[in-house]
């Protein structure tokens, strides 16, 4: 008998027990794919031994032994035989691993991400061996002391775009990450157990050893996400993406008309260089996202992309509200849609899009209890980004406000000890009085970044009115909705 982890399984080891999820939280999924993520599962100590010593590559059950009975050198090797295959039998019937009578049954039973092949669903949620979640499972082991689980590493500021949208500065756009400074984080996020790494830029394809960061992070069994334009994507990137099974890559498509994404891009032929990567990486099976910010000059035409993505069953996201330049110049916001354009494009997504309607009502209906103690965002809570410079910042637009830097300090340090992060951790909904008692405030999302980057002094307490009035606007366009489907019932 054969047994393999799945290749879309992350695995961690702490000290008296281990943690496995699948990719759920960082993936992205076709449009058409509604099956349930199988979650996450933790483990006893023993459990983590008899997880710990499989591979991506099927081995037989007694490769295995061998290898867990070097652990367990005092126990009989039948009863360990035993105890081992029907553990591995719970977490297949669960999702994370497959077995086979055959290397190869085995490992077809690893169904990867696909845009046409159908998935099995039929897996048993639910078989944690505690009696309490997962989340406070952590929360009680680690005394609620905030956990890393996400990085941002913006690897080179420099990029082949000059988006008349974009946060960063153009005269900014200059550096790229040592590469010996990108193993030494990777190095330090394993040893905190971190699970998902964001590589960007500027255009991190520019930089020479994106493959080789991309391979790091495969062997290190990290969920990989990638933000980029794809212009420069080649046969060398694709087949290490083909490689990556957890990764996904994030695409900005402005429009379907060459001349106003290449308008807003300016750099003539993106469009065509965009659109043939995405449908290379369609052809290859790659998780992929469309995003497509909508601004003055496509506000008319981003339907069209929208049209598409799901033509070819892509992922899609619509995003209306531009980020100001960290430097507080807002130079960029005249490109913004005024506050009667967004109010136009939110009534014609509801009008079109039924899963925005049950996600805002469902983020709302979680808002209704909102207590002044809960914390604002995620921010230093559970994320972080560091640039190529090695500086830290809360998030990637975020970049006026360091709270230290990789050169000089261990990312652990940073994060347990910076004063400006613990600053961060520590602020409340209290902080924000005026929002506490906003009739709008289950429709609102509180972003620290948007108030400190339209902030002549980046003061994130600082509220900032369009983003009321947006939230304004998405309670009485939502409201309008539900009571005109109440009169047609």
């Amino acid at each position: 008998m054969f047994f393999k982890k799945k290749s879309n399984i992350l695995f961690r080891y702490y000290d008296s027990f281990g943690y496995i999820t699948d990719n759920r939280n960082f993936a992205y999924k076709r449009l058409d794919d509604n099956r349930e993520d199988i979650g996450d599962k933790i483990l006893s100590e023993s459990g983590a031994v008899f997880f710990s010593v499989l591979d991506n590559h099927p081995q037989i059950i007694g490769e295995l032994l061998i290898k867990i009975s070097n652990i367990y050198s005092d126990i009989n090797i039948k009863l360990l035989e035993r105890d081992v295959i029907e553990f591995y039998s719970t977490l297949e019937k669960a999702g994370f691993i497959t077995s086979g009578d055959t290397f190869r049954e085995c490992d077809e039973k690893d169904e990867k991400f696909s845009y046409t092949k159908i998935l099995d669903t039929t897996f048993k949620k639910n078989l944690s061996n505690n009696q309490m979640s997962t989340q406070d499972y952590f929360q009680a082991f680690f005394n609620n002391k905030p956990q890393l689980t996400s990085l941002h590493i913006e690897i080179t500021s420099k990029c082949n775009e000059r988006c008349i949208h974009c946060y960063i500065p153009h005269e900014n756009k200059i550096n790229n990450i040592d590469s010996d400074l990108f193993y030494n984080i990777l190095n330090q996020s394993r040893e905190m157990n971190l699970l998902h790494i964001t590589i960007s830029g500027g255009e991190p394809m520019l930089h020479k050893d994106f493959c080789n960061f991309l391979k790091e992070c495969r062997k290190n069994n990290f969920s990989v996400s990638v933000l980029s334009n794809l212009t420069l994507l080649n046969e060398k990137i694709l087949k290490e993406m083909k490689s990556n099974p957890l990764l996904g890559v994030q695409v900005s498509l402005y429009s379907m008309n060459p001349n106003i994404h290449d308008e807003i891009t300016q750099m003539k032929g993106s469009f065509e260089k965009t659109k043939n990567a995405i449908l290379k990486l369609v052809e290859n099976d790659i998780p992929l996202k469309i995003s497509c910010p909508i601004l003055k000059e496509n506000k008319n035409c981003h339907n069209n992309v929208v049209k598409w993505a799901k033509k070819n069953n892509i992922s899609v996201g619509n995003d209306y509200l531009i980020l100001a330049k960290y430097n507080h110049s807002c130079e960029n916001l005249k490109h913004r849609l005024s506050i009667d354009d967004v109010n136009e494009i939110i009534e014609n997504i509801v009008e079109n899009d039924s899963e925005y309607v049950i996600e805002i009502e469902k983020e709302a209906e979680k808002k209704k209890n909102i207590s002044e103690n809960d914390f604002v965002c995620s921010v230093c809570h559970s994320s972080i980004c560091i640039s190529e410079n090695g500086n830290v910042y809360p998030c990637a637009g975020w970049q006026d406000y360091s709270v230290g830097n990789i050169l000089n300090a261990s990312l652990k340090n940073i994060w347990y000890n910076s004063e400006k992060v613990n600053y961060l951790r520590d602020l409340k909904k209290k902080d924000f009085p005026q929002c506490l008692t906003c009739s709008d405030k289950e429709y609102c999302t509180m972003c620290m970044v948007r108030n400190a980057n339209e902030d002549i002094s980046g003061n994130p307490l600082v509220i900032n009115k369009f983003y009321c009035n947006v939230a304004n606007i998405n309670k009485n366009v939502i409201r309008k909705f539900n009571k005109k489907i109440k009169t047609k019932v």
